[in-house]
């Protein structure tokens, strides 16, 4: 590996691992970890819009095929592979969802939170803004390592609570995703495209704003899977006021 590239490296791993432990403080996100109980909604929800996030990601990572195929023809290869193996992964949390009484039509018929259509929508602002598929790139890069810090611990309580065939799916992404060292791929092709030096910032920027919008996804989760009050609480409360 460039030295120098080694060196971002660090600076961004060093980058994400601060901001997993920003994640765990999160509202809701701790009763993932370690809950007496699964919070059903909440979890049902959060995998739907993981299925949502990796359907509309799919058509982001044909327009990096796209974009390398006219300036890096190795890079599209490379890719491409990355793509096929990424790309029915959604089903593997789809046969978790089933088990819990969720399935297609609701999945596909579910409207992504403002926080999955605003990443996105920051994918195709760098392609177009940017030149270069970099947000794009430095998002999977942060997926790939934080995931696999973070998801192992997630699905042991889910698994605890639930019991095994109930992520059965999500264990294989996570597997799949290690066995095959998405890290080091997503990371070489990363600092293939990006125009280093000038780019190290850039990409410190992207992978700091995608948390971001990470953080306000888990947010908006809380409060679209919060239990509204019951009807005789909100009479008491409206009398109250």
């Amino acid at each position: 590996m460039n030295h120098d590239h080694a060196i971002l490296r660090a600076q961004v791993d060093s980058l994400i691992d601060s901001r997993i432990e920003r994640f765990k403080s999160i509202p809701g996100v701790q009763q993932q970890l370690d809950a007496d109980t699964i919070n059903l909604p909440y979890y049902k929800r959060n995998l739907i819009e993981i299925i949502l996030r990796l359907r509309m990601k799919r058509t982001i990572d044909a327009l990096t095929i796209h974009y390398f195929t006219r300036h890096a023809p190795r890079l599209a290869k490379r890719w491409s592979e990355y793509t096929a193996d990424e790309m029915l992964h959604d089903e593997l949390f789809a046969a978790d969802l089933a088990l819990v009484g969720v399935g297609r039509e609701e999945i596909y018929g579910t409207e992504p939170l403002l926080a999955t259509r605003l990443l996105q929508g920051y994918f195709y602002y760098g392609l177009e803004h940017e030149g270069l598929p970099l947000a794009s790139l430095c998002s999977s890069y942060f997926i790939e390592t934080a995931s696999l810090k973070t998801q192992p611990a997630i699905i042991a309580n889910v698994e605890r609570l639930l019991g095994a065939q109930f992520v059965k799916g999500q264990r294989a992404h996570v597997a799949h995703d290690e066995h095959d060292n998405h890290t080091d791929l997503v990371w070489d092709v990363l600092t293939q495209t990006a125009r280093l030096p000038h780019d190290a910032q850039r990409i410190l920027d992207h992978v700091a704003n995608v948390y971001s919008l990470f953080e306000m996804y888990y947010r908006e989760l809380l409060q679209a899977t919060a239990t509204p009050p019951q009807p005789d609480r909100q009479r008491r409360e409206a009398s109250a006021a």
